[in-house]
């Protein structure tokens, strides 16, 4: 499997592939699995979302009845296209990257599933960029879902942005909340210098999320980990 495609906390790597070839690869829109290859071809593709949990958001979305989007974090556009797919023909997607090189990776297939017209690409620092939405008015509460799969050490600041900009009953996906199981890891374990920082900077949003009264919160051991919030205040 490439390496998006194997992104998962499961111990047994059949049963992630009875997963994916059961109900994932048979259901995949033609673009997405051009996408898919695309991306698994690039040095950073582990920074790609799994394919099952961009069918998970997909099927989230529609239940949603979702039309107004966020998405910070980008990269080559797989889980942009899996949202756009899931929207409604007048649905937007705000998508929000500092490299606009990788965006154009899947640019010309996002293109070909017919989706651009739903995407507002914006290039720049994500926290910059939420900021100019949350000082317009009309974007209070506008948006009915958003997915974070950005730098993990500002998860905080933009749960306290984006809650801003999401309606009562929106949703706010963030990815990699499990760090690869480096949450857990015991102070002797032998990590990398990064490791060690993003699991604990995953911690203390973990456990400031848990304990936020205006969210409630599903944390999924689907890929990397998956934190559901669910706007209620």
């Amino acid at each position: 499997m490439a390496a998006s495609d194997s992104k998962t906390l499961l111990k047994s790597d059949a049963v992630y592939k009875y997963i994916l070839e059961t109900s994932v690869y048979p259901r995949e829109h033609e673009c997405m699995r051009e996408l898919r290859l695309l991306t698994a071809q690039h040095p950073w593709s582990i920074m790609a979302s799994s394919p099952d949990e961009t069918q998970f958001i997909g099927m989230l979305l529609k239940i949603l009845n979702a039309r107004n989007t966020l998405e910070i974090g980008v990269f080559t556009g797989y889980s942009l296209l899996a949202t756009a797919l899931a929207l409604p023909s007048d649905g937007k997607i705000i998508a929000v990257d500092k490299n606009r090189e990788y965006y154009e990776i899947g640019s010309p297939i996002i293109e070909k599933a017919g989706m651009t017209h739903k995407v507002d690409f914006r290039e720049g620092s994500a926290l910059a960029i939420l900021n100019e939405l949350v000082a317009e008015e009309k974007n209070e509460g506008n948006f009915d879902f958003a997915f974070i799969d950005a730098d993990k050490v500002n998860y905080l600041n933009y749960h306290e942005r984006v809650l801003k900009l999401l309606r009562i009953g929106g949703i706010i996906a963030y990815d990699n909340t499990l760090w690869s199981g480096f949450v857990v890891a015991s102070p002797d374990e032998p990590l990398s210098e990064k490791d060690r920082e993003l699991a604990h900077a995953t911690r203390e949003f973990n456990k400031a999320i848990a304990a936020d009264p205006r969210v409630e919160v599903s944390h999924l051991s689907i890929a990397d980990g998956l934190t559901l919030c669910r706007r209620i205040a």
